[in-house]
C-alpha cells in the first residue's frame, strides 16, 4: 500500500502563475498540482493537496494529518517567517515534515532569510523553483525506505 503523503500550500499560493511571475514563475496553482500528484504516484506515495490563507485552517490541517499520513510537504508562504504556532504544530504531530519554498529565501527580503518552522522539519529545499516540490516528496518517499 502506498505511503499517503500530505503537500500544503500556504498564503498566496493558489495564485501561483499570476503573482509575481519573474519570482515564482509561469506555471498556474491547478498545473503544479496535477503535477504533484503525477510525481507522488511515480514515487509510489498517495498525495493530497491542501491550501489555505489561513493560518488556523493550516493548524488544523496539520494536526489531521498525524494520523492520516506519512508525512508532509510544505509551503508555509510568509508565515514560515513568523508562525511559532505553525512551528508548534509541526512539532507536535510527529510525523516527518519537508519545509519548501520556490524562491531562494535567502536571496530576497532580509525578513525571509529566517524560518521558525525550519528547526522542527526534518529538511528545507528553497531556491529551485516547482522542483522544490518535487524534491520533497522524493525526499519522503526515501525516507526510512
Amino acid at each position: 500500500m502506498a505511503r499517503k503523503v500530505l503537500v500544503i500550500h500556504g498564503p498566496n499560493l493558489n495564485l501561483l502563475g499570476e503573482r509575481e511571475p519573474g519570482i515564482y514563475g509561469d506555471v498556474s496553482f491547478d498545473k503544479l498540482n496535477a503535477h504533484l500528484l503525477e510525481r507522488a504516484a511515480q514515487l509510489g506515495l498517495e498525495c493530497e493537496i491542501f491550501q489555505s490563507n489561513h493560518e488556523g485552517a493550516i493548524i488544523d490541517k496539520l494536526h489531521a494529518a498525524r494520523t492520516e499520513f506519512y508525512g508532509v510537504v510544505i509551503n508555509a508562504g510568509a508565515y514560515t517567517h513568523y508562525s511559532y504556532a505553525i512551528a508548534d504544530a509541526i512539532k507536535a504531530i510527529r510525523i516527518p515534515c519537508i519545509e519548501v519554498h520556490i524562491s531562494n529565501i535567502f536571496a530576497r527580503d532580509a525578513f525571509r532569510s529566517h524560518s521558525v518552522i525550519a528547526p522542527v522539519c526534518c529538511g528545507s529545499i528553497s531556491g529551485f523553483g516547482l522542483l522544490s516540490y518535487d524534491l520533497g516528496l522524493t525526499a519522503l518517499a526515501e525516507r526510512d525506505a
